[in-house]
């Protein structure tokens, strides 16, 4: 019956996956390489490319927005000219270069304001087709070649001739009764094309149209970029880049430029446009581009002869560990299993055949095949009749096979342990570049302009819808309030104060904590300390009217409007990809919103953030400086050093006098440097060499050595006389094989006994049983 399994397969297995590790050893270690600008410096300023690129693409939505708004809304009484009404429709809050109302048909403008509006290759009539929404920003040049950003809406006024509301002074209404018909004119608003915001000192930041011709640029503090010949050609590749990426969603990118006066150049660059295409920049084709002069690392050690080193050894071991194996377990136990069924098959012969019973078993001296073996020899000489039962006499335990497992065992774990625990560790204040500390903190300050743009946005807005509120109706007042959470999802409700602080008017979910007193002025404030759900509201004065037209049904005199803003809007604004775990925080260092599971008002995970964050204080109406450290404490608990900043928000304007911060860690084994590298790999090379030797070796444990020891104690126990006990073979392997042919030797002894004390009888034939049953007497 052929053997299936038994201990050859556990060996091969252990040979051929050390060999396989002591491989990965060779090549994964070899093949790092120390680079003069680590990739975790290109990485980190291709995130900061599509940093100041989101800032760019939501600036112009939200300015594209506004105008689309300012047209929507109600003419405010004394707006029946073009002139007047152009005038008010001129969004307020941001400086518009100029703007004009056209004639819908002919292109002609109806009243201008502020520098000529550039409107050649704008087609007038294209534009106002039926059928279309909203008309999507492009860019132009004015009459000195400087780029505008045109912006366009629909404006709906009374057609000449129509009957106006008597009381359009009073509610602001220029569109004339219901059935009144109406005529659409185009408003454009030119502005100027912004910079794009970089922070960091000694980067500057470029923004360029589809033709990559720079339309704009912003530097940081720090030493200029001085222009170079080999660089004058990336805006041009970078936005052909951009564009062509838009269809793939690989927008962003990053290039490493010449080395010049002992410095490296390091270029970012990602597309303004949305990934899906859907937003207003969607069609301009822009393209923001970030650079920074950065000193190259230091050239470190080539590992290619450690990871040689660590391979031999490993392969050695491998080589020694498999022969001691094949020496001491698998040889002996196979000949046992030959001399075994030699014996078991020579009981059934004729005496004339009985050549195979007078050959000794040859015995090894060394743990359990040696016992089985000496045991074996004796069954043959009591077949013989040459002895008697020999009782088992209690030996000194010795080392056996299982010994020779754990000794294996160990001798990997000498090589595997040192690579999992103590081998190529470098401090983390050492393996962190400067750069790359810097480069967490540039991107912190930008999570935090973010945070500072969006709610000065909210306050901005909410100040104008403040404004339409004056001296409107509460049903008009409830329908303006409506619009505005329409157009900004980020609020929760929105709900009007009187003067004693009590809520006249609501719109939304219901407040998570309304404010006690009506504030004065326009700002946002933290509305509570503590509770499950951080409360944070924006609010506006609403302006006093002139004429009321009903003062019972009026939004009343000194109220406030108050925009309760969701915390899942905050956690989005400071999530960023590559940045980490971001944390915004008020003044006393509690979380208020983060990119990671939080609970409301707790303390930052470690204390290395709290002090980091205490750094970025100032003197009250300063705005504080940032602050960026390698921590040597995870941010939780089994992390490892951590690469920290925190940016403080303004304290001047909206957000003056909260004192929060946005803090950011990301940790340093997360980062693309060679060193990190180095460790990861080395830590999975002994790994995997653990794994493997434990995995092998208890496999060989538990269907060799076991198995082995009690077929030993079985022949002993038969070699002493034990001629009852009938032994069951269990896995057709070479233990297996042993105890069926210990089985058969038992069965002829029984019969020898039978015959007057002669070894065995030649009448008797040789037993057998099915395999895995009891025998057949």
């Amino acid at each position: 019956m052929p053997l299936l399994g038994g201990v050859r397969p556990p060996i091969a297995a252990l040979l051929c996956a050390l060999l396989a590790v002591a491989a990965f050893t060779a090549l994964g270690l070899g093949t790092v390489h120390e680079q003069d600008v680590p990739q975790a410096l290109r990485d980190a300023e291709r995130q900061i490319a599509e940093d100041a690129a989101d800032t760019v693409g939501t600036s112009i939505n939200a300015r594209a927005t506004a105008v689309r708004r300012a047209a929507a809304s109600d003419a405010p009484a004394g707006s029946s000219t073009p002139v007047a009404l152009l005038r008010s429709l001129l969004p307020a809050g941001h400086s518009a270069g100029g703007g004009a109302l056209l004639d819908p048909r002919t292109g002609t403008p109806l009243a201008a304001s502020g520098e000529t509006v550039p409107l050649t290759g704008v087609d007038v009539p294209a534009l106002m087709r039926p059928g279309t929404a909203n008309i999507a920003p492009r860019l132009a040049f004015s009459g000195r070649g400087e780029p505008r950003l045109l912006l366009f809406a629909r404006v709906a006024v009374p057609a000449p001739g129509a009957k106006q509301d008597e009381n359009h002074d009073q509610a602001g209404d220029l569109r004339g009764d219901q059935g009144a018909e109406e005529r659409e004119l185009l408003l454009v608003v030119s502005e100027k094309v912004a910079a794009p915001a970089v922070y960091g000192d000694g980067r500057t930041g470029q923004l360029a149209d589809r033709n990559g011709k720079v339309l704009a640029t912003a530097a940081t503090t720090g030493t200029a970029l001085a222009p170079r010949t080999g660089h004058r050609a990336l805006p041009a590749a970078a936005a052909n880049a951009a564009n062509a990426g838009l269809a793939t969603g690989d927008v962003s990118g990053s290039e490493l430029g010449d080395g010049h006066q002992g410095l490296r150049r390091v270029m970012g660059w990602a597309s303004v446009a949305a990934a899906d295409g859907n937003d207003d920049t969607s069609g301009l084709g822009l393209t923001v581009l970030t650079a920074r002069d950065v000193p190259p690392a230091k050239e470190g050690a080539d590992h290619t002869g450690f990871a040689l080193v660590a391979a031999g050894a490993l392969v050695v071991i491998t080589v020694l560990v498999t022969l001691v194996l094949w020496g001491s377990m698998q040889r002996p136990l196979l000949r046992l299993h030959l001399s075994a069924a030699r014996l078991a098959r020579d009981v059934g012969e004729t005496p004339s055949d009985r050549e195979e019973l007078a050959r000794p078993v040859p015995v090894v001296a060394f743990g359990e095949p040696g016992r089985a073996g000496r045991a074996l020899e004796s069954i043959r000489r009591q077949l013989l009749g040459e002895t008697g039962p020999e009782p088992v006499r209690p030996v000194r335990r010795r080392p056996g096979v299982r010994a020779l497992v754990l000794v294996c065992a160990l001798v990997i774990a000498a090589w595997g342990i040192p690579l999992l625990f103590l081998l190529n560790r470098v401090p983390a204040a050492k393996a962190v570049p400067a750069a790359a500390v810097a480069d967490q903190q540039a991107r912190t300050e930008a999570a935090a302009d973010r945070v500072r743009r969006s709610l000065g946005r909210s306050c901005t807005d909410l100040a104008a819808a403040a404004s339409a509120l004056s001296g409107a109706t509460r049903e008009r007042a409830a329908e303006a309030l409506r619009r505005e959470r329409a157009d900004h999802p980020t609020f929760r409700s929105l709900y009007v104060l009187d003067r004693s602080g009590a809520v006249v008017l609501r719109v939304g979910k219901q407040p998570l904590r309304t404010l006690d007193d009506a504030p004065t002025g326009d700002g946002i404030t933290q509305v509570n300390t503590s509770g499950p759900i951080p409360a944070i509201a924006a609010y506006a004065q609403v302006p006093a009217a002139r004429k009321a037209r009903n003062a019972k049904d009026a939004v009343p005199a000194g109220a406030v409007v108050v925009a309760e803003i969701g915390v899942n809007a905050l956690n989005s604004l400071v999530e960023r990809q590559g940045l980490g775990s971001v944390w915004l925080t008020d003044k006393r260092h509690r979380v208020l919103a983060a990119s990671v599971g939080f609970q409301a008002f707790q303390s930052l995970p470690h204390r290395g953030l709290t002090r980091l964050a205490a750094r970025t204080e100032a003197a009250p109406g300063s705005a504080g400086s940032p602050a960026s450290a390698v921590l040597h404490t995870g941010t939780a608990p089994g992390e490892g050093p951590s690469v920290a900043a925190a940016a403080p928000l303004a304290q001047k304007g909206p957000l003056a006098g909260l004192g929060w911060r946005v803090v950011s860690a990301e940790p340093a084994a997360a980062l693309k440097l060679a060193a990190f590298q180095l460790q990861a790999r080395t830590m999975l090379a002994g790994l995997l060499a653990l794994s493997v030797g434990v995995a092998c070796l208890s496999w060989l444990h538990i269907v060799v050595v076991r198995p082995l020891r009690a077929v030993t104690r079985c022949a002993e126990r038969l070699a002493g006389g034990d001629r009852r006990t009938v032994l069951y073979p269990v896995h057709h392997d070479e233990c297996g094989s042993v105890t069926r042919s210990l089985e058969l030797l038992r069965q002829a002894l029984v019969e020898g006994d039978r015959g007057g004390g002669r070894a065995y009888a030649a009448s008797v034939p040789a037993p057998s049983f099915r395999s895995g049953g009891p025998p057949q007497q």
